[in-house]
């Protein structure tokens, strides 16, 4: 018999969830979630330190090495290959670089059937099993990337150094310009750079690499190498970190490693710092995370689901999150991007870069923390004059620059364009004059570029986050319900938007939903139900028309709070679905997020949850919750 879904199972579901979140935030007051476990990761940290080793004679890494190399062959998937997590599908890349860091330690002998069977994988994916066939496999991932270079030439330049690509290895990578890192920042766009402008650390090493390993035949362009090596390495010393990661990523910092190893520079202060930092972050089981942490994004949307319970969080909670993230603000120039002032980072670690998605989170996040004081104020006229520019041409928002080009990371995004489109409206009403009215024509550019954008169905595809079942890895899922959200906020404040639009966008996120009435990145055989995918449509349908959608949804929502089963995480995409990780809290975060939206559209205030204590009332314990 099934059980009715009342109001008292919904917010006894949210009440479950909310203390679970709550009870996430570390000592220092904010919240940090856990990245999953990388197989990409660890296969590059592992070839960096071996090569590293190689170079310097020396086995003082040799336990970390194995280490690595043991989790890799424990979490081989069933078919030979790797995904980037230990829940994501075998990939050409990823499978790659696993296989290479065999070899890079010198170690297939004694793993032999994890060598044998991954490459076994990699022959089939690129079709050849011939002699030779591992010119058949660099296309293949040359092919996989297309025009950019930022991930196929580190993963061709990191088999090679581990003498997986034969002799003749280094034809197969294409020279990277590393020498354009000495013209000024403000140039990469006349220049076209081959890479995207966060990958600058990569350019200047494996650059490098290339050029001893395989100068260019012309003698001129060698000679300006030549003569422009030191100025690049000046660049990359400049833009590390303290602590010595790159983007606070263990691939990018690897890939910077290995091939200043590979070119005997194992003593300079760049080499040092990389290897300390891979060290410092290799978990215990020997594996490493794909980046340290999301700190600021998860905290920020930890509070923008905590908001709709009003008056959840002490004073002194509160507090302390508005001073923290007050603090994460970038209020320099950002010497790795040549960002402005004005944004935030992913995390609260050296080697973070401001970016269009944790800005605007920081942006609302801070308004439901306390009274709009000046140093609020200030903040908030900082970010958003840092988002305005920003924006496109295209009137849409990249993430970490405006388009100099059109890899990924300049391109506008959907998703992005959302968020940024809430936060500029919700900080609408602080600002006057002409400030105010150029606010305003940026929310209608990022409305045309939205409209723009919509595809005949209604979706919206996401630049962020993909689902590794659906066609072309693609999560419309994920982007609808970004901009559905996004444009009911935006009606719900005043502005002008076109009705057929959000309609569309509404239908659309219903069509969406699976048979068993959840969501998954789209809708078909094969596609599974996930704990993020439900949460993030439930948020932006709830309160509207769509009563027996939001219903089914919420039922899938509270019987896995009920059975336990909703704290399991799932991969979600990563650079526009070409690499993989999921998050601990992501699910605490969607579920939050999603009940309270339901109940907050179903009662005129959560205050009335929170009378009297008792099983049916869970919420009344929290209501001034702290963890001090």
């Amino acid at each position: 018999m099934t059980t009715a879904l009342t109001r008292e199972r919904i917010a006894a579901a949210l009440g479950v969830s909310t203390r679970r979140l709550l009870g996430e935030i570390g000592r220092d007051g904010f919240w940090v979630g856990e990245l999953s476990s990388s197989a990409l990761s660890t296969a590059t940290a592992v070839i960096a330190l071996a090569q590293l080793a190689s170079a310097e004679r020396s086995d003082r890494d040799e336990d970390v090495v194995v280490a690595g190399l043991n989790w890799l062959a424990a979490h081989q998937n069933e078919d030979g290959g790797w995904g980037d997590t230990d829940k994501s599908h075998s990939n050409i890349s990823t499978t790659s670089l696993g296989w290479a860091a065999f070899g890079a330690a010198k170690r297939d002998a004694f793993y032999p059937e994890t060598v044998l069977r991954s490459k076994q994988w990699l022959q089939r994916a690129c079709g050849s099993n011939l002699a030779g066939w591992e010119g058949d496999l660099a296309e293949a991932i040359r092919r996989r990337y297309g025009k950019d270079r930022t991930f196929s030439v580190p993963i061709l330049t990191a088999c090679i150094l581990s003498d997986r690509l034969g002799k003749d290895g280094w034809q197969e990578v294409p020279a990277l310009p590393f020498e354009l890192a000495a013209f000024p920042h403000s140039l990469y766009g006349l220049l076209q750079m081959p890479v995207v402008s966060y990958a600058l650390p990569a350019l200047i090493a494996i650059g490098r690499a290339i050029h001893r390993h395989a100068p260019t035949k012309n003698p001129l362009l060698r000679f300006v190498r030549n003569r422009l090596e030191c100025v690049a390495m000046r660049k990359l010393e400049s833009i590390q970190p303290e602590n010595g990661g790159f983007l606070e990523a263990t691939p990018l910092t690897s890939f910077v490693l290995m091939n200043l190893a590979a070119i005997g520079e194992t003593e300079c202060q760049t080499a040092r710092r990389a290897a300390a930092f891979l060290r410092a972050s290799m978990r215990p089981d020997g594996s490493w995370p794909i980046d340290t942490n999301l700190s600021t994004w998860v905290t920020t949307w930890a509070i923008g689901g905590l908001q709709r319970q009003s008056n959840l969080l002490c004073y002194e909670v509160r507090s302390t999150l508005r001073d923290w993230l007050l603090g994460q603000q970038y209020l320099q120039r950002h010497p790795y991007t040549n960002a402005a002032p004005g944004g935030w980072a992913w995390t609260d670690l050296p080697g973070g870069v401001p970016d269009a998605d944790d800005t605007p989170g920081a942006l609302l996040a801070l308004l439901g923390l306390g009274t709009i004081d000046s140093r609020l104020r200030r903040a908030g006229e900082l970010g958003t004059r840092w988002l305005l520019g920003l924006q496109n041409r295209d009137g849409g928002i990249p993430t970490f620059c405006r388009g100099w080009g059109t890899l990924p990371f300049d391109r506008s995004g959907a998703d992005l364009t959302a968020h940024v489109l809430r936060a500029w409206s919700a900080w609408l009403p602080q600002w006057e004059g002409v400030f105010r009215e150029q606010v305003t024509k940026a929310i209608y550019r990022g409305l045309v570029f939205l409209q723009k954008q919509q595809r005949s169905e209604g979706t919206w595809v996401p630049l962020w986050f993909g689902n590794q079942d659906a066609p072309s890895e693609e999560n419309p899922t994920w982007g609808t319900a970004r901009v559905v959200l996004a444009l009911r906020e935006l009606r719900d404040r005043g502005l002008e938007l076109t009705p057929e639009m959000v309609r569309r966008g509404e239908n659309a996120l219903v069509a969406l939903q699976q048979e068993d009435g959840g969501w998954s990145g789209g809708k078909g055989l094969g596609l599974s139900s996930s704990v993020e995918e439900t949460g993030i449509a439930l948020e932006a349908l709830a309160g509207t028309s769509h009563v027996g959608a939001v219903d089914r949804g919420v039922r899938w929502v509270v019987e896995r709070v009920e059975d336990g089963r909703w704290t399991e995480s799932s991969p979600v995409g990563f650079y526009f679905a070409k690499l993989w990780y999921y998050e601990r809290l992501y699910p605490q975060l969607t579920t939050v997020a999603a009940l309270g939206a339901v109940l907050q559209g179903t009662v005129e205030s959560t205050d009335d949850l929170a009378k009297e204590p008792s099983e049916k009332e869970p919420l009344a314990v929290l209501k001034t919750w702290s963890p001090f």
